[in-house]
């Protein structure tokens, strides 16, 4: 199997395609028999948030997810790898991030994307805020001790 390319890593504020980022990576090759999706999606919290918003430390979030990224495809052998955050306001519905693997086999695509996604939520630099439908003054959203347990696993 062919090296991978460096891992794509993208910041930005706008929306992406996933359909669009798939083809990116997929289109004329023959040496992927697997790309995993994983896009993570804003929720209304049982219809209290009106919105996420998101900030960033920029340049450290870039070089944390691809710091990321580049374990993930030392430690699995994947053909590509992109990782897609956003920042700013999100409403419900709207996507927040997108972890696409590439691989010969479909375990190592898995393995990776899960191990992006357990890391990108305990160690990239991104703060959320509540933005509440009811206009009261909304919260800085906490780690949660599940995150951290998830990223656990993969330390053993």
């Amino acid at each position: 199997m062919s090296r991978p390319a460096a891992p794509q890593v993208r910041i930005q504020k706008g929306d992406f395609d996933i359909a669009a980022e798939i083809a990116a990576l997929s289109t004329g090759r023959t040496d992927i028999g697997a790309v995993v999706t994983f896009s993570g999606i804003c929720r209304d919290d049982g219809g209290r948030l009106s919105a996420l918003e998101l900030e960033h430390y920029p340049g450290m979030a870039e070089a944390e997810i691809e710091r990321i990224a580049r374990q993930a495809t030392d430690r699995w052998p994947l053909t590509h790898l992109t990782v897609i955050h956003r920042f700013g306001v999100i409403t419900p519905g709207e996507n927040i991030v997108l972890v696409l693997t590439a691989s010969t086999h479909r375990e190592a695509a898995f393995d990776a994307a899960a191990f992006v996604m357990d890391f990108l939520k305990t160690r990239a630099p991104f703060w959320k805020k509540e933005h509440l439908k009811d206009g009261s003054k909304g919260n800085w959203i906490e780690a949660r001790e599940t995150d951290d347990a998830s990223a656990r696993r993969w330390r053993g």
